[in-house]
């Protein structure tokens, strides 16, 4: 059953879709750790976040209506943490996923030593090539905290269309490591054992009531994306 803050949080992308914006952004809901619901919005730079706040601010009603969302939010909302990322493509590894058949994200954050970064580098490329080898098909994303949180932090998201596929990419992981060379685990390990604070990973559902997606998007799979 839907609950009384899933309700409320439908009211945004409601008023985004009556104002035509084009300010899309998923939702996941956390399987997971703390219970908690994640709101990802993509940007190509900060220009074009700047844009958006401008037409969202020349938008009486949007504006109105953003404030008044804003403001009933406290009756279900605990607390609230903004972070901003930059995406680190020369970390990353695989073709990006098609998010509009993702279900499921899996989402680790390693908080990492001052004085690491070249370390993290290092380990993220060497393990890398090894699950390269393991899998050609592999894929997940790395970002870099630039706000919102410590740093230096960096978070990684893969996604699947289906929870059991996480069972193949457990299976993945322990191949990267039995085939990874000498050198690539020296790297890895020496990271692990040097270079992290602290690594926590969860794993969330895709809420298709609480996303504000494109049309085009929602055409891929509307018995998903439009259900009630």
């Amino acid at each position: 059953m839907e609950d009384e803050h899933a309700k409320h949080e439908r009211g945004w992308p409601a008023a985004f879709a009556k104002a035509q914006s084009t300010n899309y952004y998923l939702a996941m809901s956390s399987l997971t750790g703390s219970k908690e619901v994640l709101y990802v919005v993509p940007w190509k730079s900060h220009a074009e976040e700047a844009e958006n706040m401008k037409r969202t601010h020349a938008d009486p009603v949007l504006s109105s209506k953003m404030s008044k969302l804003a403001r009933e939010d406290a009756k279900y909302v605990d607390s609230l943490s903004i972070t901003q990322l930059r995406a680190r493509p020369g970390l990353s590894l695989g073709e990006f996923p098609d998010l509009a058949k993702a279900r499921f994200s899996q989402i680790s954050v390693f908080r990492v030593r001052p004085g690491k970064v070249e370390l993290f580098t290092k380990a993220s490329k060497a393990y890398g090539a090894a699950a390269k080898r393991a899998n050609p098909k592999a894929s997940y994303r790395v970002y870099e905290v630039i706000a919102g949180m410590p740093s230096p932090t960096f978070i990684t998201f893969t996604s699947v269309e289906d929870y059991a596929e996480f069972d193949q990419r457990t299976a993945d992981d322990e191949a990267t490591w039995q085939g990874a060379t000498d050198e690539e685990k020296a790297l890895i390990s020496g990271f692990m054992s040097e270079g992290v604070i602290e690594l926590e990973t969860n794993r969330y559902e895709i809420d298709p009531k609480q996303s504000y997606v494109a049309e085009a998007t929602k055409a891929i799979d509307p018995e998903f994306w439009n259900s009630k």
